[in-house]
């Protein structure tokens, strides 16, 4: 186990706490992680006047965060339809790990490279946040932990391009293991998770990329599994 610091308790949805969240992108992380954990099953249907009702945040931001999430692939506008939540299909699962594959060793390797002490901060805060919700088997709190680790990830690398990349496919796969994994992977996940932070913060580059690819790996695992339930 990796000893941190600790810093202060991970944020709900957002690491970003410097500056209050600019509405839209709250509203988009709120939708992002009803539709990660499921509270907007796969395959339903839902209207944007419940969504604006749900939220609480206003027409406009609601509708950037649809359009935002429609675009990622994760949400379906159908006119006079109504909202459709993307279905999850097992064998999808391998496609988003396949290519998100590649993106992440970029990722893990600049990270090493470039990182600052505010992201390492926010790899401290994640991998806390890891270990505790693995101690209190909450998975809700892990996938937060998740979606902040992705994000100091991004920050670190200082590859924009990249992080555009896969920040949807980690969305995606993350949607995936909490509906296929998330009852009996947290412990192995969270190893895995821990041990990237580690490279990453000892500015090894190669150890991150190996890391990266092991996580990538135990993903796919997971995810050949589900395909054949």
């Amino acid at each position: 186990m990796i000893y941190v610091r600790y810093i202060r308790s991970p944020p709900l949805i957002s690491s970003e706490t410097a500056y209050p969240e600019p509405v839209a992108a709250k509203a988009y992380h709120v939708l992002e992680h009803m539709i990660v954990t499921l509270e907007l099953a796969p395959a339903s249907f839902v209207t944007e006047g419940a969504l604006i009702e749900k939220l609480a945040l206003g027409r406009t931001p609601v509708r950037e965060a649809i359009q935002r999430l429609a675009w990622e692939g994760l949400l379906d506008v159908r006119p006079r339809a109504g909202i459709a939540i993307a279905p999850l299909h097992p064998g999808d699962w391998l496609r988003v790990l396949d290519a998100r594959r590649g993106v992440e060793v970029v990722l893990a390797r600049s990270a090493a490279r470039f990182v600052t002490r505010e992201a390492a901060d926010l790899f401290h805060e994640a991998a806390l946040a890891m270990q505790k919700a693995v101690i209190s088997g909450n998975v809700l709190a892990f996938i937060q932990a998740d979606k902040a680790l992705d994000e100091a990830l991004a920050m670190a690398a200082d590859n924009p391009f990249a992080a555009r990349l896969a920040a949807p496919l980690q969305t995606h796969s993350r949607r995936f293991w909490f509906r296929y994994k998330a009852d009996t992977g947290l412990a192995e996940s969270a190893e895995h998770h821990v041990a990237l932070i580690r490279s990453i913060l000892a500015g090894d580059e190669e150890a991150a990329a190996k890391d990266a690819k092991r996580l990538m790996a135990l993903l796919r695992g997971h995810a050949e599994i589900a395909t054949t339930r």
